[in-house]
């Protein structure tokens, strides 16, 4: 057995069976636009599971931005000292109970299912015959969640398995998906990234990773935004989804970060 085998067996089948066991629920429940609304459950469902990761990724990345000034401290006083350097560092991750690969741990485990997610999600808005019906029904764990007719692909009138760039000859409006979709990204990105960041970059212009940062800031959202236009509706629908999760969670741990400035503007 090959490692796509196994892949798909262990993140993408379970994924399968639970995106069609909330749309037979929905659709017995009578929601209409149910395939688009099981994909905003499944989403969540994906987000509450992957919860405990991303949150020791979140405070570990906090953790890491706090010491990041005397980081950079130690690093101009023992410049000529690589191994003094080092030992300083250590010793400070030790006082401020900081894991420099606590971060990476959540961000691995969370990939696989991740990119199973987005795999499912490509097959599932693109399903228009009986025949692709027939596929999803062989990976199905259960006789009650067979499919026996081809879903519904449309969402508030919008195809699920269409881009905005395939739609925007005959509804200019859909512009607003890749638009909105860049919006949420980069309220997050602003969120995971402090004030100090950006005030240094402005500050010393020579600072590579503090310019990298703050240009990753507007490059990222943007980058988001121009694959959610060129990529099927339904996955901006779980990107936005995601996202908007991912606000709440950052909120709720941590606060609006670096976000803070415009929480102070709106309360005022």
């Amino acid at each position: 057995m090959g490692i796509f085998e196994i892949f798909t067996i262990v993140f993408s089948n379970p994924i399968i069976n639970i995106l069609v066991a909330l749309y037979k629920l929905l659709f017995l429940l009578g929601v209409p636009f149910a395939l688009g609304f099981s994909i905003i459950l499944l989403t969540i469902v994906i987000r509450v599971i992957l919860y405990p990761f991303v949150s020791a990724q979140i405070k570990s990345a906090h953790k890491m931005q706090k010491v990041a000034p005397h980081m950079s401290k130690i690093k101009a006083l023992h410049k000529d000292d690589k191994k003094r350097q080092q030992e300083e560092i250590m010793k400070l991750y030790r006082e401020h109970g900081v894991n420099p690969a606590a971060s990476c741990l959540p961000m691995i485990v969370q990939l696989p299912i991740i990119w199973a997610l987005y795999q499912v999600l490509i097959t599932v808005v693109g399903i228009k015959s009986i025949e692709a019906i027939g596929k999803i029904n062989s990976v199905l764990y259960f006789p009650a969640l067979k499919l026996n007719q081809v879903w519904d692909t449309l969402f508030f009138g919008l195809p699920l398995a269409d881009s905005p760039s395939k739609l925007i000859a005959h509804n200019p409006f859909i512009i607003l998906i890749p638009i909105i979709t860049g919006i949420f990204q980069f309220i997050l990105s602003k969120m995971m990234m402090p004030d100090e960041v950006i005030e240094q970059a402005v500050v010393k212009k020579d600072d590579f990773q503090a310019t990298f940062q703050k240009q990753s800031l507007f490059i990222f959202p943007v980058m988001i935004g121009y694959f959610s236009f060129i990529l099927p509706v339904g996955l901006a629908l779980y990107w936005n989804t995601y996202t908007i999760f991912g606000i709440l969670q950052q909120y709720l741990l941590i606060g609006p970060g670096g976000a803070k400035s415009w929480v102070d503007r709106i309360k005022k």
